[in-house]
């Protein structure tokens, strides 16, 4: 069966390996290069957590996620993961926390709640007061995003999918499968694979009252220098309640300390004003001060904005409609199930997997472990 991908960012190249792996010829058109600096996927690093405060689906997905990706460090012959660990913090609204350690104990994770001493032993550049829950989980650690994507786009090439760069679709027939090209030019498939990130609505309008692109802003900062070998050895740290909060990514593999605040701003358009403004940053630096201990000795090394394609309850979208499969709506969370989403968009493909079944898989509405094995097994059988 042919194939057409739509965006080269982590949804669409782990979609378009796993249709390979399973007998399709598969093409890929991307708008810009690979990795794409102004796509979603592309950064340093992105974390893999078991921890989702309500969203338990989730939670219970990343296990058959890990698979996943050890299954693609095998096709790509590399590891491109390290294990931090999890350090979830509680200053008042614990809702967020409580609901993720009662999942850790359903999945049989090791934690250990932390007194303030167990917080200087965990993290010493953090604040220990304040907190009205801490608890250190262990499992998770950083995806290196950036390396990953190029890696699976070198893998496509070398396995004879063909990947076009700075080939922009501006348009697509999901009842005749095909694509046009901004020069003009059409292509057929008997699938066509929507995952192009916060530029979704502009290819598929019927998405749009459901998905926003979301401007995020995230910072590089550069520790003190006698605080540097404490974070180049701590957990993600996750301060997160139903409000928003922050989470800090610490500088392992050669990338920066990165901090981000987990309130979705819900506006601008991916292709507009992607320049830090002045005091944004400076605004997310000041949001680490009740965390940080001698906050004042960091700076900013750099920022940047990503946009994310959010869903109104961080729900993700993988949809058939006639011959396109939609996947979007990963609302800044998604890159984690990078590898396992491609295996259910094969999985549907392949009709392993009924249309119900993937909607629901990828929605993370399945809260039954063993039932989330037991689909996610059928996809990479």
């Amino acid at each position: 069966m042919r194939a057409i991908v739509i965006g080269g960012g982590i949804m669409g190249l782990c979609s378009a390996l796993a249709l390979q792996q399973t007998g399709h010829r598969v093409t890929v058109y991307e708008q810009g290069s690979i990795p794409n600096p102004m796509g979603s996927s592309v950064d340093h690093h992105r974390l893999i957590r078991h921890p989702y405060g309500p969203l338990t689906g989730y939670a219970m997905m990343i296990n058959s996620a890990f698979k996943a990706w050890g299954r693609l460090w095998s096709q790509l012959g590399q590891t491109l993961f390290h294990a931090t660990g999890t350090l979830v913090t509680a200053s008042d609204d614990t809702a967020w926390v409580d609901q993720s350690l009662s999942d850790m104990n359903a999945l049989g994770i090791r934690v250990e709640a932390l007194s303030a001493d167990g917080i200087r032993h965990r993290a010493p550049m953090i604040r220990a007061d304040g907190f009205e829950k801490a608890a250190w989980i262990d499992s998770g650690g950083v995806l290196f995003a950036e390396p990953i994507v190029a890696a699976i786009a070198r893998h496509l090439v070398l396995s004879g999918v063909t990947v076009n760069t700075n080939t922009p679709v501006v348009d697509i027939d999901p009842v005749r499968g095909s694509v046009t090209l901004a020069d003009g030019t059409r292509a057929r498939a008997e699938i066509v694979i929507v995952a192009c990130g916060p530029w979704v609505r502009e290819l598929v309008p019927s998405i749009m009252g459901r998905v926003k692109p979301s401007r995020q802003v995230v910072a590089y900062l550069e520790p003190p220098p006698h605080l540097a070998d404490a974070w180049r050895t701590a957990p993600m740290i996750l301060d997160i309640h139903g409000a928003g909060g922050i989470y800090a990514v610490p500088p392992v593999g050669g990338t920066g300390l990165k901090v981000g605040d987990h309130t979705f701003s819900r506006k601008g358009h991916p292709s507009r004003k992607r320049e830090v403004k002045p005091g944004e940053a400076e605004r997310l630096f000041e949001a680490c001060r009740s965390r940080f201990l001698e906050l004042d000795a960091y700076r900013i090394a750099h920022a940047k904005t990503c946009f994310y394609t959010v869903e109104a309850d961080e729900r993700f979208i993988l949809e058939k409609q006639d011959r396109a499969v939609i996947v979007t709506g990963f609302s800044g969370h998604g890159f984690k199930f990078g590898a396992l989403m491609g295996e259910i968009v094969a999985g549907l493909t392949n009709e392993r997997l009924t249309p119900t079944e993937a909607t629901e898989l990828a929605a993370g509405r399945i809260a039954d472990r063993k039932r989330i094995e037991a689909l996610t097994s059928l996809c990479s059988d």
